[in-house]
């Protein structure tokens, strides 16, 4: 299989490529520093025509929640006009290109607990503009296949972390910080909100769910990538903690808090796995472990 993974260069897009090619596919990756970029039609067009994929990955786009309140319009710009340029792309082929379109949970926005855990078919209310833009652009992928028959699969990916995540995620960004502190001897890290409770799953064992997806999924069907488990961020904070060479106190800083945050999120992969087989491998504590002893590593690389 010849897959095309935009924004290759990213967390995700790192490991779906590792992880694609050990199973025997062939990967071209595209990514805004590398070039095209996403927003730009023409050059999206053109590489899309020139790959001739059978599958395409579209990671691409902007990712920062916090940002997003910043910078509304671009975060539109890159995560719907993105989309629309790759579907688009894609449908000038034919209707042998399958698009693994990947938006995120956020789009369900806020939840009572009597509407835990959340299914494919729970309402978007999405709070942030990060969140409406990836809800727009789910929407949009299934107009592609309403409208056009084109063979589209919607990926509603949940909180996933791992190793090699960028310290602009609060897992990331905890271990940073607390290896940061075991090397300057600091007392203290700095934190956002820990109230929160999110379904947490492995980068590894997301990639899996994408290329299952591909090969298995139903076109026009929209699906979970999750572990069905929801777990306090406190106690991911606590975990990472536990494991510093050190005493380390937190310290709230407001800076770090978002405008609007979501108390809780759960999914329901069960349609995932009814499709695909896919089950998590990987454990909270594991994936936790592996973060913390990667940004130790890396550390020690920029020292």
């Amino acid at each position: 299989m010849h897959a095309l993974v935009t924004g290759a260069n990213g967390f995700v897009g790192r490991h779906l490529t590792e992880h694609l090619e050990g199973e025997g596919d062939r990967v071209t990756g595209i990514d805004r520093t590398d070039g095209p970029d996403i927003v730009d039609t023409e050059a999206i067009a053109a590489k899309i025509a020139s790959v001739n994929p059978d599958v395409i990955y579209h990671l691409a786009g902007q990712a920062d929640v916090a940002g997003s309140w910043k910078d509304p319009n671009g975060t539109f710009r890159a995560n719907l006009d993105g989309t629309r340029n790759v579907l688009d792309g894609a449908r000038a082929l034919g209707d042998h290109v399958r698009v693994i379109a990947v938006t995120s949970a956020d789009v369900y926005g806020f939840v009572t607990p009597d509407e835990l855990p959340l299914d494919e078919s729970a309402d978007l209310r999405p709070t942030s503009p990060y969140a409406a833009s990836k809800a727009a652009a789910d929407l949009t992928a299934l107009q592609a296949f309403l409208g056009y028959r084109q063979p589209v699969i919607r990926v509603r990916a949940f909180t996933h972390l791992g190793p090699r995540q960028s310290p602009r995620f609060v897992a990331a960004a905890v271990a940073h910080r607390i290896v940061e502190a075991e090397n300057t001897e600091a007392d203290e890290i700095t934190v956002g909100n820990l109230e929160a409770r999110r379904d947490f799953t492995d980068v590894r064992d997301v990639v899996r769910a994408y290329r299952s997806l591909a090969a298995d999924g139903v076109p026009g069907e929209a699906y979970n990538v999750c572990s069905g488990v929801d777990h306090l961020v406190a106690d991911v904070v606590d975990f990472l903690r536990s494991r510093a060479h050190r005493p380390i106190a937190l310290v709230q800083d407001p800076d770090l808090m978002r405008p609007s945050d979501i108390p809780v999120l759960r999914g329901d992969c069960t349609k995932l796995t009814s499709a695909t087989g896919w089950r998590p491998r990987f454990t909270l504590e594991q994936t936790l472990t592996d973060l913390l002893a990667e940004a130790r590593s890396a550390y020690r690389r920029n020292d």
